[in-house]
């Protein structure tokens, strides 16, 4: 995310109306945007990976998984953000087309630019989403998987994965993925 915000303040509607036609995508924290930079290739391929490896999963569940292009919305933080990886399993998210508020996991893909903030206040600002349950961190520089879980108590919890453990599990849509195919074309 580049750091400047682009525009003067502006409501959701007036950032929904002008990410529908703008040729890059924003995020939108508190009426300002923030325009998105490009991903790497070993991004780029881990995203797919889970996104593939999800949407076999969850086929005929009710849950969907979607890419870098939907939003997920924290409406109480004034907040759009594009998670590489989203899947939600609540009904309601079939009501709005070019966001989602409900999600179950969210799943971000590390690069230099953005580790530090989607690992501090983008994470912050996710667990304000009542409905999540699992937030994901995947590296691109070595394979490891951050995974923190909301127990019982509302409490995130981490579980990390690295080539020791070969597999990783997301719980929340109750999947077990191999490193392996998670890194699948990534060379190191």
């Amino acid at each position: 995310m580049i750091a400047a915000p682009e525009h003067p303040y502006l409501t959701p509607d007036q950032y929904l109306t002008l990410e529908e036609q703008s040729p890059i995508k924003h995020e939108y924290i508190d009426g300002q945007i923030y325009a998105m930079a490009g991903a790497s290739d070993p991004h780029v391929t881990i995203a797919l990976n889970l996104a593939t490896l999800l949407r076999s999963h969850v086929r005929g569940s009710g849950c969907r998984v979607y890419i870098s292009d939907m939003k997920a919305r924290i409406e109480s933080l004034n907040r759009f953000y594009y998670p590489d990886v989203m899947v939600t399993c609540d009904s309601r998210d079939q009501e709005t087309s070019t966001y989602k508020r409900f999600p179950t996991l969210i799943v971000e893909v590390l690069s230099d630019s953005t580790e530090a903030f989607d690992r501090g206040d983008k994470f912050a600002d996710y667990q304000e989403l009542e409905s999540l349950r699992e937030y994901v961190l995947i590296n691109t520089k070595q394979q490891r998987v951050d995974c923190f879980r909301r127990n019982d108590k509302g409490q995130w919890v981490l579980q990390f994965y690295t080539p020791i453990q070969k597999e990783f599990i997301l719980e929340s849509i109750d999947f077990t993925g191999t490193l392996i195919a998670l890194y699948e074309d990534v060379d190191f």
